[in-house]
């Protein structure tokens, strides 16, 4: 344990400013508890994914200024949900996919400052949703959409809500690859100390962490994600 002792805190100081890069993209970061006789290691694991879900909402209305106006703000407006209906069903997705609301009728009152009536708007608007595991065909349907707006049909596209499904498929060897590099930077520790790992004493793993590419909060506007762990490993060493 002396030559252990002898070489531990220069160690320290290499691993925690540099970090070690051998075997594959780990944290490089290890602390040594001499008392103990162990290692704390941090191993990180990194996979890119593809959403494989989506959520889209596309909204529509029309506006009127009499109350007799509704049949045909009705009807009009039964036309422009069919129009939407017919691109996204031309287009790949089917009717289990498309969930159409029901339509919404509001009236406003427009007065002046002596609460004197001088205007009425009476507004018909309906939400059709896309809820879909077909996620690639999202983006180009989404710009052919837009293309009604050339046909007077006013027509609200929202962002999709992008979401990856399936992290408990790629846990068990997303774990396995942390848990590994960890011990990688506990092995390249104990090799210039001239020690070796004997075994694991704890290991804790963190929680996974999916973001969208090239962002630092959202996790849905994306389809590319990143997801992340990091698990933090107790190795023992003997002289």
């Amino acid at each position: 344990m002396k030559s252990l002792n002898q070489y531990s805190l220069v160690i320290m100081g290499v691993l925690l400013s540099l970090g070690i890069a051998a075997g594959g993209y780990f944290v490089g970061q290890l602390l040594y508890n001499a008392k103990e006789n162990t290692a704390e290691a941090k191993g990180l694991a990194e996979r890119r994914v593809e959403a494989d879900r989506a959520n889209w909402n596309i909204s529509y209305g029309r506006k009127g200024y009499q109350f007799s106006e509704l049949k045909n703000l009705y009807q009009a407006v039964e036309y422009d949900k069919n129009k939407i209906i017919k691109v996204l069903l031309d287009n790949g997705f089917t009717n289990d996919e498309i969930k159409v609301g029901v339509i919404d009728y509001e009236q406003k009152e427009y007065r002046n400052e002596d609460q004197i009536l001088i205007d009425t708007q009476h507004t018909l608007s309906g939400k059709i949703t896309v809820e879909t595991y077909k996620v690639q065909l999202v983006p180009d349907v989404r710009t052919k959409l837009n293309a009604l707006l050339a046909e007077g049909i006013s027509v609200m596209n929202y962002d999709p809500s992008y979401t990856f499904t399936k992290l408990n498929e790629i846990k068990p060897a997303m774990l396995k690859e942390a848990t590994e590099n960890a011990r990688i930077a506990a092995n390249e520790f104990a090799k210039v100390a001239k020690a070796k790992v004997t075994g694991i004493k704890q290991a804790r793993q963190g929680s996974f962490y999916i973001k969208d590419v090239g962002e630092d909060y959202s996790d849905d506007k994306k389809i590319e994600k990143d997801v992340r762990v990091v698990t933090t490993i107790m190795f023992t060493l003997e002289n």
